[in-house]
């Protein structure tokens, strides 16, 4: 049986599987949101935005494009983010 890769860690134990960390945006242009994606692809669809803060579960760059993508939680919304504009608090 093969190991399964981060991103699939990620996705399928969701936000129980790292203790969550608080992060703010960072990189933006002042008065810019972040979007909050469904699947750590930038042409995903958008599920929400982040425009000051959010919640971290863990950041992976098994992806596609090889950019880094967090998990994150905002309010109820839970999608992926682009680490670039994300830094720790």
């Amino acid at each position: 049986m093969r190991p399964l890769p981060l991103l699939a860690l990620l996705v399928l134990a969701g936000p129980a599987a790292a203790e969550p960390q608080s992060y703010r945006l960072d990189g933006l242009p002042r008065g810019e949101s972040l979007s909050i994606r469904a699947e750590p692809d930038p042409s995903a669809e958008v599920v929400g935005e982040i425009r000051s803060r959010a919640l971290v579960f863990g950041c992976t760059n098994d992806t596609p494009s090889r950019t880094t993508w967090c998990r994150v939680k905002v309010g109820p919304t839970l999608g992926w983010a682009r680490r670039r504009y994300l830094a720790p608090e």
